[in-house]
């Protein structure tokens, strides 16, 4: 009676790890599919918009130099995108190059529209040293504390596919 009883246990614990494996590699399949879906609606706004944006210009006959910063902030918002579809790691620099260049876009707005210098400009300016020294420090600390090698699941799927040993 008590191997029958082990005999079941042994069937039953079988089938919960072959129905959470199952569970699991579908799981990892909507969630990849909703990574990369996202990841294409993001991309494929921000070239509409870096579009729509250039057309702009275009039809205005000239672009001033808040046109040329958006343009850049559409590259990196590009860029970062591709780095994160590539490699599944949000590069966080990008993110302070994009907000670096929107307060540039900022500083020279209030500069050159509304003539104005006082407390705005000083706040805007700080905030464009301090995020300045945020990339050092990112850099300093990804230089001094490289992290170690990514997981497979993180490296770009050809280098994925590989056995380690031809790596």
């Amino acid at each position: 009676m008590s191997e029958r009883i082990r005999a079941v246990c042994t069937s039953t614990e079988g089938l919960h790890r072959g129905m959470k494996d199952v569970a699991d590699a579908i799981g990892t399949l909507l969630v990849d599919a909703f990574h990369f879906l996202a990841l294409f609606a993001i991309g494929a706004t921000t070239v509409w918009s870096a579009v729509t944006a250039f057309v702009g210009m275009t039809a205005k006959g000239h672009a001033g130099l808040e046109d040329i910063l958006l343009l850049f902030i559409y590259l990196e918002i590009g860029a970062m995108v591709g780095i994160y579809f590539k490699t599944a790691r949000l590069p966080v620099r990008y993110l302070i190059y994009i907000a670096i260049t929107a307060l540039s876009r900022v500083l020279i707005e209030i500069v050159g529209a509304e003539h104005r210098t006082g407390t705005d400009l000083l706040v805007i300016a700080g905030a464009i040293l301090m995020l300045s020294l945020a990339v050092l420090v990112l850099r300093f600390g990804s230089h001094r504390y490289p992290s170690e090698a990514p997981a497979a699941d993180l490296q770009p799927a050809e280098t994925a596919a590989e056995p380690a040993a031809e790596r």
